[in-house]
């Protein structure tokens, strides 16, 4: 049973930064695509990110976070992080880590809102608010 342990989400003022990570307990991360979703109320579910795996190496980011936030990995420690700079209030939602074997290309399309495939995460809460 794989298990994603993700962390830092929380309350920050615009113009803030958080880094969301994801720690996987697979035996190897880089076999996998490793991305994060997000879901404010009301609204689906959107692709925000995703690192490919050691055969695709893509990097994927959705048009509204472009320049602001940055994925990474850290192979050795089966995280992978989300650095998110120049918070907005609109990227205030449940922020939830997905590993799966599976294109980056996936998180622009509608996949997640109709399909759970891979290993999901519970999710981490990020508002951002004056």
């Amino acid at each position: 049973q794989v298990h994603l342990v993700e962390s830092g989400g929380g309350l920050v003022q615009p113009g803030g930064s958080l880094r969301l990570s994801c720690e996987a307990s697979v035996h190897d991360l880089n076999y996998y695509a490793v991305g994060w979703l997000r879901q404010a109320p009301g609204k689906e579910r959107e692709g925000v990110s995703c690192i490919g795996s050691s055969s695709d190496n893509s990097v994927y980011y959705a048009e509204s976070v472009k320049g602001r936030f940055t994925i990474s990995k850290d192979s050795a420690k089966n995280t992978v992080f989300l650095q998110m700079n120049s918070l907005k209030p609109e990227d205030t939602a449940l922020y939830v880590c997905v590993v799966d074997i599976i294109s980056c290309t996936v998180y622009s399309t509608n996949y997640y809102n109709t399909t759970r495939t891979g290993y999901w995460g519970q999710g981490t809460q990020v508002t951002v608010s004056s």
